[in-house]
């Protein structure tokens, strides 16, 4: 998952101001009770030494409604410069939280990062189309649609016999592919700018395969067809809603399952893939991560076990002890930090994703495991811990 969001907060000192709380507001009276938790985030920042400047910031953000229906949460980070980040979480967190502190809590960033999908949401009819783009890796969009309309106006056939109504029907055809010739290059312009990792498409029965042969085979791809929706009225939309959720956790099980899949398949050719704290910190350390890969418990709010790691200036400073970091020759920015902030620190740096898994679907030691861009001989091989019969390493369990 596309964690690059996160990569301003690196050239940020700190200290900063973490909060992730549970944003439902379905009526006025779940409204007030998201001020009423807000209200207590604000008072535990308060006494952790946060600035009023900053605590004030994040109050604009949070009392501005996400427009998003069902249960959900919220992820802000903040420094003196203002909100750095403002993420959904399409879980509400199991308790709300404030936290002041030297680096931000990036674990609950990320796994906002792991639920959230860059989507676009096309609805369309034979005159043109809106598009709705997701915000702040929501899982549900909710920004302004954008419409986009194709100009031309014969678009209803007639009934009656004769060669005149034939020919209107051929310009009423001719008027829906023109029109969605003219979705088709919008979307595949707007495509190519954001690059989204999903495109939901709904509408018309008759304008939705136009839109979809004009456009590029790149785009096309990355369409996903949710029946149910229109851009006229009488849509139900709590069923659209529910198939567009359902959609959207089809994508993230399928992206999440293909980096899984690739850890596997690496891991048995003894390639491209480790496993371990150590190795892990290894092929960090050496810009060679595509995507880290931690066991699903550490996306809710706990650690490797306690442990600590090192890290300097760059991202690419990690290691398990301080003289890991001097002996690169770096003498100052030298800190400690808790293992899995320096994990994703250092990830963020490289710019490689990350992938949560689940409790069972891959073999990871100590939690913690990476697909690699590359390989050489000085890449950690796992094949002697594979082959050593350690059942209880192989688990995830701690040694």
């Amino acid at each position: 998952m596309k964690i690059d969001w996160l990569k301003p907060l690196l050239g940020h000192p700190g200290p900063f101001a973490t909060v992730y709380l549970d944003a439902t507001r379905g009526d006025e009276a779940t409204a007030r009770e998201v001020e009423n938790r807000w209200k207590g985030v604000r008072r535990a920042l308060a006494a952790a030494g946060a600035p009023a400047s900053i605590i004030d910031e994040l109050e604009e953000s949070v009392t501005l409604p996400t427009r998003m229906p069902g249960p959900h949460g919220r992820v802000l980070i903040a420094d003196e410069e203002g909100v750095l980040v403002d993420r959904v979480l399409k879980d509400p967190p199991a308790v709300t939280k404030g936290l002041w502190g030297p680096v931000p809590a990036l674990l609950q960033a990320a796994r906002a990062a792991d639920e959230s999908v860059d989507y676009v949401r096309v609805v369309v009819d034979r005159q043109g189309a809106d598009l709705t783009w997701s915000v702040a890796g929501g899982h549900l969009p909710y920004g302004d649609a954008e419409s986009v309309e194709g100009g031309h106006d014969v678009i209803n056939k007639v009934r009656t016999g004769g060669l005149s109504h034939k020919r209107i029907e051929a310009r009423a055809e001719d008027s829906w592919e023109r029109n969605a010739e003219a979705v088709a290059a919008e979307l595949d312009r707007q495509v190519l700018e954001h690059r989204p990792e999903l495109i939901l498409v709904t509408g018309d029965v008759r304008a939705v395969p136009l839109v979809r042969a004009a456009l590029t085979k790149a785009t096309d791809e990355l369409v996903v067809e949710v029946a149910g929706g229109g851009r006229g009225a009488g849509i139900n939309e709590a069923a659209f809603e529910a198939k567009v959720a359902d959609a959207l956790e089809s994508f993230r099980e399928r992206r999440r399952e293909a980096v899984l899949a690739e850890f596997r398949q690496e891991q048995g050719r003894e390639a491209a893939a480790v496993t371990s704290l150590e190795d892990v910190v290894a092929v960090l350390s050496r810009g060679q991560v595509k995507e880290l890969i931690l066991a699903d418990e550490y996306g809710q709010d706990t650690e490797l076990d306690g442990r600590t790691l090192w890290v300097g200036p760059s991202p690419l400073h990690i290691g398990s002890s301080r003289s890991d970091i001097t002996d690169l020759g770096v003498s100052e920015g030298i800190e400690e930090l808790p293992a899995t902030v320096a994990l994703v620190r250092a990830a963020i740096g490289q710019d490689a994703g990350l992938t949560f898994s689940p409790d069972g679907s891959v073999e990871l030691i100590e939690g913690v495991g990476a697909t690699l861009r590359w390989n050489d001989d000085g890449t950690p091989n796992e094949v002697a811990a594979t082959m050593s019969g350690d059942d209880v390493r192989l688990r995830g369990e701690m040694v």
